[in-house]
């Protein structure tokens, strides 16, 4: 920034086994979005290293790097990047179509197969985006980060846009996914939220203030049911 140099990350390590759901925190400026970025193979660290299943993502180059993304990767954003005049289908069949071993039936297929696993409806799938509700709309997102079965899952403030009630619709959906072996980093700023995940690690100026196991694990589902009900 000018002539001053600003170390987003400093020294950071730590680890993410198979199968977690890991939640990271911090206010804004700790470096949350610096880690997402190499976490996600956008940006590369200026020293160390980044392990992503077995692969030193240091080594790589663009191309190869382009490829991780797509096949070990996926992605859900706080404004959930669907492309407009598209529907929900062929927003979640658009990663696959990278890949030259999948046949079109295929493609449907799973593509179809991820949207039901984030709960949404066969009804809603050949709506576009603006046809959707905010929640249905992430759910696509989802379902796209879901398609071609990356080894983790990366959700940049997933909720954010989305009203109590949504945000633990989602959260639900994410914990499912998790029971059934997801591997999930789930940045947040939002207590209630990383209350969802098995583990929470805090950022502040760039370095790992706590690293804890969260004992007590809630469950969005029953948290849901506790809300009161809005009536018309």
């Amino acid at each position: 920034m000018g002539s001053e140099i600003v170390h987003a990350l400093r020294g950071v390590t730590f680890s993410v086994e198979e199968g977690e759901f890991v939640t990271i925190m911090g206010t804004s400026g700790s470096g949350k979005s610096t880690l997402l970025g190499i976490l996600g193979c956008l940006d590369k660290a200026t020293e160390g290293e980044y392990i992503l299943d077995s692969v030193n993502v240091k080594e790589l180059s663009r191309d190869e790097l382009a490829r991780l993304r797509n096949r070990k990767i996926g992605f859900v954003f706080q404004a959930y990047n669907l492309l407009p005049r598209t529907t929900a289908l062929e927003n979640v069949e658009l990663p696959l179509l990278y890949n030259s071993d999948i046949s079109v039936s295929e493609r449907k297929t799973k593509s179809v197969k991820a949207l039901l696993d984030a709960q949404l409806t066969e009804q809603y799938m050949n709506h576009e985006p603006t046809q959707l509700s905010g929640g249905q709309q992430q759910r696509v997102a989802i379902a796209r980060a879901l398609v071609n079965d990356p080894v983790i899952i990366l959700a940049d403030e997933a909720t954010g846009n989305l009203d109590t009630r949504t945000s633990y619709e989602i959260m639900s959906v994410i914990q499912k996914l998790h029971q059934d072996g997801k591997t999930i980093i789930f940045v947040t700023h939002e207590p209630d939220i990383a209350a969802f995940s098995n583990r929470t690690i805090t950022l502040r100026d760039g370095l790992i203030l706590t690293d804890e196991i969260n004992h007590q694990v809630k469950s969005a589902k029953e948290e849901l049911e506790k809300l009161p009900e809005i009536k018309n």
